[in-house]
């Protein structure tokens, strides 16, 4: 199911551990802080979250080190 985790962050407990995992049909999960609720409440115009979405909170780190990860792989 997945191919890689982007940006390389380990996960010291198992659990607490946000990520950015590419999957084999290309697309991403990202694993974080649930934040649906207080979300749907400061949500500029435009997006939604659906019946079967949710919110998650990832920090900073993660997402760029995630993106330097798919922008190395993304320009070979």
């Amino acid at each position: 199911m997945f191919l890689r985790r982007l940006g390389n962050q380990r996960c010291a407990h198992g659990y607490s551990c946000p990520q950015v995992l590419e999957k084999a049909d290309g697309n991403f999960v990202v694993v974080g802080r649930i934040v649906t609720e207080e979300a749907i409440k400061a949500l500029p115009p435009g997006p939604g979250v659906g019946p079967n979405e949710g919110a998650v909170e990832v920090p900073r780190s993660v997402m760029l080190a995630s993106m330097a990860d798919f922008f190395a792989t993304a320009a070979a």
